[in-house]
């Protein structure tokens, strides 16, 4: 017999009350609610089985993927630079020779001497000269007269035939003695020029600023300036206020020596100093026997410091190609198939050969084979072949 605190009591449609058990749903509840546990600690068990079991299958590939360090190549490369034995010359540089025989008068400048253009460097005494220019004028006076005489009967027989008092053969002749005589009086001009031209080189006069590096003769000294007799050097003068050093540039380094490049300039005498200067111009050529190309470069000099004829060493700063990359030296892989490297793309790797430039040392240059923006793998493992996976480690800052 159930009492009434193991019954519920419904009310049945109509008004009517009736009671039900209640100990027996608790029993059909009860097994139920353990089915549910059961599944769900079956299916959590299954799930975190699952998820380990991805977990340690994503540890084990990424523990077998290896690491790999990377970075980017440096666009351009540095300047190299190149020391090289240079002459020292005088921007200006030349012999100073009689055009007009003679006898020296006086000299006015020794070695040493600072000149201007136009100052009178020697005096010649060309007695010679001299003489042949006043016959010269005396011809050219003898000749204009001549041709004043010979232009009043043309016009004379001019004016005469027009009247028919002349014949035509008569102002025929008249026309052309004062053609001929001004034809006389045109050569005797130019010959008194030429005389005049000539008795001017008396005067030796210094055609540039400079110094007078050499003085090969002296008062009373003869002087040969014919055609047929070697050129007599009288003075040497140099402009050095600027300077021209000539080096050989190796051909190997001749693609980056252009116009434009900035050079120093060293020498013995003055070991704690430098003077910059400019490459100007080149010869446009290798020389055969040396192999080197031949360059000039200008040094400003103001103060005259140095001196033409020194020898010094010229730092030239080769600029790298502007389409190479430098890259650390322990990103080079030697393999059979020749110089490579390895890159990062897509999380795998990938050998690409490349061709070296020149050799800093700790870095090297690349001048094909690589961009800037490329993942470099630094210190690739010798066993490292195209299309490994590899993981990128963190780079630390």
């Amino acid at each position: 017999m159930m009492t009434s605190n193991d019954q519920d009591i419904t009310e049945e449609p109509g008004g009517e009350k009736r009671r039900r058990p209640r100990r027996r749903r608790l029993v059909l509840l009860i097994p139920a609610a353990l089915v549910v546990g059961l599944a769900a600690a079956i299916y959590t068990g299954i799930r975190s089985r699952d998820v380990a079991e991805a977990d340690l299958t994503n540890a084990t590939e990424a523990a077998a993927k290896p690491t790999v360090e990377t970075v980017h190549p440096i666009a351009g490369a540095p300047n190299e630079e190149v020391v090289l034995p240079g002459n020292v010359q005088a921007f200006t540089d030349t012999p100073i020779n009689a055009r007009t025989s003679g006898y020296l008068k006086h000299w006015y400048f020794d070695i040493g001497a600072q000149v201007k253009q136009g100052d009178l460097l020697a005096e010649i005494e060309s007695p010679e000269v001299d003489q042949q220019l006043q016959q010269a004028r005396a011809d050219l006076v003898t000749a204009q007269a001549n041709l004043a005489l010979a232009k009043v009967t043309w016009e004379r027989e001019q004016a005469l035939w027009k009247n028919q008092w002349a014949s035509a053969q008569a102002r025929d002749n008249a026309f052309g003695t004062y053609s001929a005589d001004q034809a006389i009086v045109k050569s005797q001009q130019a010959d008194v020029a030429r005389l005049e031209q000539l008795q001017s080189y008396e005067k030796v006069v210094a055609p540039f600023d400079g110094v007078i590096t050499a003085r090969n003769t002296d008062t009373g000294a003869l002087i040969q300036a014919d055609a047929n007799a070697p050129a007599q050097e009288l003075f040497h003068l140099a402009a050095s206020n600027k300077l021209r050093v000539f080096v050989t540039i190796p051909e190997m380094y001749v693609p980056g020596a252009r116009p434009g490049v900035k050079a120093v300039l060293k020498v013995d005498e003055y070991p704690d100093q430098s003077f910059n200067g400019t490459l100007v111009r080149t010869s446009s050529a290798i020389d055969a026997t040396s192999r080197t190309l031949l360059a000039e470069i200008d040094v400003e000099n103001p103060s005259g410091q140095l001196l033409p004829g020194a020898y010094g060493f010229v730092h030239l700063a080769i600029p790298a190609p502007a389409h190479s990359v430098t890259v650390p030296s322990n990103a080079l892989l030697f393999r059979a198939e020749g110089l490579q490297v390895g890159l990062v793309r897509n999380g795998r790797a990938v050998l690409v050969p490349v061709k070296i430039g020149r050799d800093y040392g700790d870095k090297v240059e690349i001048i094909s084979g690589l961009s800037a923006t490329d993942d470099l793998i630094v210190n690739p493992s010798d066993s490292l072949l195209t299309d490994t996976p590899v993981s990128v480690a963190a780079k630390t800052k």
